[in-house]
């Protein structure tokens, strides 16, 4: 029968810790020492919580209500009703549709414009930051602001600039409430895509540039196989931002529209305030809000997706 010996660990000696006491002091350390860094960051977490997720729980909470505020005592559960309703309503899907219409329409004519701009602005020329700074001045004005300033000064039957411009007596707003609109949101965003575009022209590398030159490179080629390439990371950026942004636009028709003609100019923003503020319907509302919401956020996740791996493969990260 073979002996197995079994070796005893040294007693520390007087004065020193054991290796077991030095490992729980140094994540105890490394615990606290990150709860001291997070300490200063708690009172915005719990503000943001407080102004954002509670009242979008109370608004989950509603959308199962059926609870109308002119029908005192009306309010009971209905399960997923308000659910079905919202996508059975016309009006609600006719409000999606102007707002995926609205979105995609303003985000790339918007983008285009200000790709266009970033262009002209990258170059130097006299009176440079003028310019810069007078293309600017929309995305400064407040949206209210801008609205009113569309709807009496451009688009007034009577005495716009429009109509004194071409010649006629067109009532836009009427006629053309929608893309009216549209027009109004791609001034006011212009500057916002142009500044992205800028600053990815700004850091593309000046010794690529002059080495495509010296290669024969025209100006589309360049442009084409160098700039474009590097700009796709802002492009994509300026569209998620655009498209986050341009969604939730209420000012513009609220102000300018109403939502009219009819329901030709209604997204869903102006659709929901309608159904809870004139419409007194909190719990259909809330359902509406909440299905927004989802669509939003599958939306952003897909395109968030999209830009972080255009990031990774720009960095050479599988």
């Amino acid at each position: 029968m073979s002996s197995t010996s079994t070796a005893t660990a040294e007693p520390p000696k007087a004065g020193q810790s054991s290796p077991v006491t030095r490992h729980r002091n140094t994540d105890r350390d490394r615990r606290a020492g990150g709860w001291r860094r997070r300490a200063p960051l708690l009172p915005a977490l719990i503000f943001v919580i407080a102004v954002t997720q509670i009242p979008f729980l109370l608004t989950v909470f509603y959308s199962f209500q059926s609870w109308n505020l002119v029908r005192p005592g009306s309010q009971h559960f209905v399960g997923f009703q308000n659910y079905v309703d919202v996508f059975a309503d016309s009006q609600f899907r006719g409000a999606l549709f102007n707002t995926v219409l609205l979105t995609v329409v303003c985000v790339f004519v918007a983008m285009g414009i200000g790709l266009g701009l970033a262009l002209l602005l990258d170059r130097k020329f006299l009176g440079r930051g003028v310019v810069r700074t007078l293309i600017i001045t929309p995305f400064l004005i407040l949206p209210a602001a801008g609205a009113l300033i569309w709807k009496t000064t451009m688009f007034d039957p009577v005495y716009g600039l429009l109509n004194f411009v071409f010649g006629s007596n067109t009532d836009w707003l009427s006629e053309y409430p929608l893309a009216s609109v549209m027009t109004q949101i791609v001034w006011q965003w212009t500057p916002f895509m142009m500044l992205l575009i800028l600053a990815g022209l700004q850091s593309q590398s000046k010794e690529v540039l002059e080495a495509a030159q010296v290669d024969g490179a025209g100006p589309w080629r360049t442009f084409a196989s160098i700039t474009l390439p590097q700009l796709s990371r802002y492009l994509q950026l300026a569209a998620l931002l655009g498209a986050i942004y341009i969604v939730n636009s209420f000012d513009a028709i609220f102000l300018m529209t109403q939502g009219g003609p009819g329901t030709a100019s209604t997204n869903l923003p102006f659709y929901i305030y309608q159904r809870a503020f004139q419409g007194f319907d909190i719990g259909q509302s809330s359902a509406m809000g909440v299905v927004v919401v989802i669509m939003t956020l599958i939306v952003a996740t897909f395109a968030l997706r999209l830009m972080f791996r255009a990031f990774s493969v720009n960095e050479g990260v599988k």
